[in-house]
């Protein structure tokens, strides 16, 4: 290979590039753990990490400094359920019928313009929970850390798991099992295994499983292979799960996470309070879920919504553990993906959450969750520079993250509009 070459290749590989040195003066820095904030921090940035935190933190000559003083400063946002590469229009049949009419590349590109739009809104690490077709997520994660595209951090489950059929319902056999495109059918333990390695070999870093979108569903064992197979890896497991039954097993089989869980009990929520399996509720906007089927659907969508919001309230209520996860999969034509996704704070405001609990769902929770407390999700020395600004306190009213002006990522700014 020649050096010309070689060049070229380093440069085509080599991810965005940031300023050495970069000090922000922060007006009022946030703890979410702690819901609390301290006035006028210094947060020095070096190669992508934050290097110190304080008051008395000097500022080395030939640093770029960015001017915060009015700001209230946070670690970068989590979502824990995201569908970049998905998109539905409103109203339609369900979303069997544009997976059939859009190949992997089309997704993939999709998933690009998402995770620009979702960086920009201050989401800094998302989870790609699946709904890929050919594992266009792993390809999108790659060439976001690659530096080919804007985007935040990104975890990505691969194909879903689930039993026969994937969440596919009734389908002539004449079709074949076209589903496949988006899921690896497994039903038994040795063949769940199988299913993660095809995830793993093909890039996964996180697994997801369907429980109960069948009459038949995953059982403790089933579930405990899956988890003792993600754990050896070291990547964690979600299981999309509804009601009581499946989600025991579930959280008995020591999965990380219940997506979903609409219709758990009191009962199954302490069990989850318990065992410290987090809920990722993805607790849908009433006007959401009324887009999410035909027309004449829109009243029993409406009346759905109000039973998951009541979930919520019940699990926050028990304590829990949260992790805000979003779903989003519809695309109406004047909203962005990142509008969707912001969407969700009304719902948690309406049950009641108070304001630095929502935030710690959206950074520390969502953080312990991904396995990635000791890069991300706080702002601390030696974590990487994942740094939101918004105008006004989120601690206070929590709609002030829709209104976020600084976004920085591994140490590169990628929106000041002040």
């Amino acid at each position: 290979m020649t050096v010309g070459r070689l060049v070229a290749l380093v440069l085509l590989t080599a991810g965005p590039l940031h300023a050495q040195t970069v000090a922000l003066r922060v007006g009022h820095l946030i703890d979410p753990d702690a819901g609390t904030s301290t006035a006028n921090q210094v947060i020095l940035v070096d190669r992508g990490r934050i290097t110190a935190v304080g008051t008395d933190v000097e500022v080395p000559d030939g640093a770029d400094v960015v001017d915060l003083a009015d700001s209230w400063v946070f670690p970068g946002l989590m979502d824990a359920h995201v569908h970049l590469t998905t998109a539905v229009p409103p109203h339609a049949q369900g979303p069997d019928t544009q997976w059939l009419r859009e190949d992997t590349a089309l997704r993939a590109l999709r998933g690009a313009r998402n995770a620009r739009l979702v960086l920009q809104a201050g989401f800094t690490t998302v989870k790609n929970i699946g709904n890929d077709a050919d594992y266009a997520g792993t390809a999108l994660m790659r060439a976001i850390d690659r530096g080919y595209v804007d985007g935040p951090t990104l975890l990505t489950a691969g194909k879903i798991i689930a039993p026969f059929g994937g969440q596919s319902r009734g389908m002539p056999l004449e079709i074949g099992p076209f589903w496949q495109f988006e899921y690896i059918d497994a039903d038994t333990p040795d063949e769940i295994r199988k299913a993660i390695r095809q995830n793993l070999y093909y890039g996964a870093n996180t697994i997801k499983l369907v429980s109960d979108d069948q009459r038949y569903y995953y059982s403790e064992e089933d579930i405990r292979a899956a988890v003792d197979e993600a754990h050896r890896a070291g990547v964690t497991v979600a299981v999309h799960v509804n009601g009581d039954d499946a989600a025991r097993n579930v959280i008995l089989g020591g999965a990380d996470s219940i997506e979903h869980g609409f219709e758990l009990s009191d009962d199954v929520l302490r069990l989850m309070q318990e065992h410290g399996t987090v809920l990722v509720g993805t607790d849908f906007p009433t006007e959401h879920f009324k887009m999410l089927g035909p027309v004449d659907a829109a009243d029993g969508m409406a009346a759905a919504a109000a039973g998951i919001h009541d979930r919520l309230k019940r699990a926050y209520a028990v304590g829990v553990t949260m992790a805000f996860g979003t779903d989003v999969i519809i695309s109406p034509p004047d909203r962005t993906r990142a509008d969707m996704m912001l969407d969700y704070l009304d719902v948690w405001v309406e049950a009641g959450i108070p304001p630095h609990a929502i935030l710690r769902a959206m950074t520390t929770n969502a953080a312990r969750l991904m396995k990635i407390a000791d890069q991300r999700g706080r702002l601390a020395p030696g974590l990487a520079a994942d740094i939101v600004a918004a105008p006004n306190n989120p601690l206070d009213n929590i709609a002030a993250l829709k209104s976020v002006h600084f976004v920085m990522k591994g140490g590169r700014v990628y929106r000041h509009d002040r």
